[in-house]
């Protein structure tokens, strides 16, 4: 993929969260994916955390202020607002 679509991929995905969109997450996640720094392992991990998060975070939005692309790397700089609603 060229560094454009790259890019696409990952403004899709912010998208998929402030839209709290998670039928595109089956698009956009492979099915094993892995985040290292997270528990959720696997798209279906990955959809349950962002159900719990939008439930936190009923207005949780993400705007990418940089994007920057080398190889098949991505890196995003975003600024993130939400309010933050407790859950029962």
């Amino acid at each position: 993929m060229s560094l454009e679509e790259n890019k696409a991929i990952i403004r899709r995905l912010y998208e998929a969260y402030n839209e709290q969109n998670l039928a595109l997450f089956d698009e956009l996640y492979a099915p094993d994916y892995v985040n290292p720094t997270l528990q959720p392992q696997g798209l279906e991990d990955a959809k349950q955390f962002a159900t719990v998060l939008f439930k936190g975070f009923p207005d949780w939005h993400e705007t990418i202020e940089d994007i920057i692309a080398e190889g098949d790397k991505v890196c995003v700089r975003v600024k993130l607002t939400g309010t933050h609603r407790r859950v029962s």
